[in-house]
């Protein structure tokens, strides 16, 4: 899957990241100056949840990856693994523990490994790894989900993108199971938006893309859904506030189809065969958005991405040893 950053309000600064499919746990290069002054240090407290599958194998990586880009800019992290999902049914009977909520509140910023597996497929609803995921989010206050769109030469001819769109609907009330008028069984979901969750989604958007190429792409079904027609008013009237970034709207059915059609030019996913790439992305995703360490996070980003324990030791290499000439 791909490398994903999610964004919430905790009392402290935290950021939570992860990787992974809500539903498998199969695992979804550097810059300096020449001339830089020392780095000054810098220390953070992360929470490691590794999860299921090859979660643990890919956090491993991204560990290591984050310590050795970390070193070069005076930045270095007090490690906390926790139990997350199956790993932690299996210890405790819980797919969240309370002590890993808490740690994870404690934190600076949070990476997630893998969550899920056919093992758990069959248990209850509350005692699904996924459903620790979701107590995760709604805990830590999760509000924005982040995912970089760039596409690796290796991986452009490896598209597992389809032409069906699916769309849950985590948190909306009123849900639940009930019986319709022919006495059937029915399950229903709300999608439900108000006007400052839009706004905070949408400014992080504006805010973010004012960073990079000044481009902004709205997503919705304002043809057709109520909820969708409130997001694309919120937005249109938030991008008076940015008159340097040019704002489009796109309807979903047709921002699917550029998916599948032009992956290059519109979206990128890092796919589960690149195992640690996408862990390592979303690491390199944790140090610039959530702890503003750009530099650091460019070492990562700029490395030479190369299949799993073989890529962990290609990217330390990589970022040690690559340097751009422009100095800052």
């Amino acid at each position: 899957m791909a490398p994903s950053l999610q964004l919430f309000h905790p009392p402290k600064p935290l950021t939570h990241f992860n990787r992974f499919s809500s539903t498998s746990s199969r695992p979804a290069s550097v810059r300096c100056s020449a001339a830089a002054a020392p780095p000054s240090k810098r220390s953070y407290t992360i929470t490691l949840l590794p999860g299921d599958g090859i979660g643990p194998e890919v956090i491993s990586v991204a560990k290591d990856v984050l310590v050795l880009a970390g070193s070069f800019e005076g930045i270095t992290y007090e490690f906390r693994g926790m139990l997350l999902g199956g790993a932690a049914l299996d210890a405790t009977g819980v797919p969240l523990p309370d002590e890993t909520l808490s740690v994870s509140k404690q934190s600076d910023a949070v990476l997630i490994g893998a969550i899920g597996g056919y093992k758990w497929d069959k248990n209850e609803k509350h005692l699904k790894p996924e459903t620790g995921l979701l107590q995760l989010r709604s805990g830590l206050q999760v509000f924005a989900n982040l995912r970089p769109a760039t596409v690796f030469p290796q991986l452009v001819d490896a598209s597992t993108l389809k032409k069906e769109v699916a769309e849950v609907i985590y948190f909306g009330k009123p849900r639940g199971f009930g019986t319709n008028e022919n006495g059937q069984e029915t399950g229903f979901n709300t999608e439900i938006y108000s006007a400052h969750e839009i706004d905070r989604i949408a400014r992080l958007a504006f805010e973010i893309a004012r960073k990079r190429r000044g481009k902004l792409c709205s997503v919705d079904k304002a043809n057709v859904l109520e909820a969708s027609m409130l997001w694309r008013k919120i937005v249109t009237e938030l991008a008076l506030e940015y008159p340097d970034v040019e704002l489009t709207h796109m309807y979903v059915d047709n921002a699917a189809m550029q998916l599948v059609s032009l992956p290059e030019t519109a979206f990128a996913t890092v796919l589960d065969k690149a195992n640690p790439f996408a862990t390592v992305l979303s690491a390199a995703m944790l140090l610039k958005y959530g702890l503003g360490e750009e530099r650091a996070a460019e070492r990562i980003e700029k490395a030479k991405l190369v299949g799993c324990k073989q890529v962990g030791e290609e990217i330390l290499k990589s970022v040690e040893s690559h340097i751009l000439a422009a100095a800052v």
